[in-house]
């Protein structure tokens, strides 16, 4: 369950809490350090790094608290990419 503060998952129509980070870029429209990011729970994880995989942009893939603090400590500029495929 969650509430309005808890992240929820990218994939469409799901309303999971989210648990992992997929740190991504397009190369035809972003700088190379540049990061977009889903966000996905474990059921869709596979799926949505798939998705980016298959198009070059999957960078990363990290567990959300674990980007919260590289995110609190200054990493990397991340943007969010709203919402994932179908």
């Amino acid at each position: 369950m969650s509430d309005e503060t808890t992240p929820i998952c990218s994939a469409k129509g799901c309303r999971t809490a989210a648990v992992w980070v997929l740190a991504w870029n397009n190369p035809k429209l972003h700088t190379p350090e540049r990061r977009k990011t889903w966000i996905a729970c474990d059921e869709h994880r596979e799926h949505l790094s798939q998705f980016l995989g298959v198009r070059g942009f999957l960078k990363d893939v990290v567990p959300l608290d674990e980007w919260e603090t590289r995110e609190v400590s200054g990493g990397s500029g991340s943007g969010s990419g709203g919402s994932g495929p179908a």
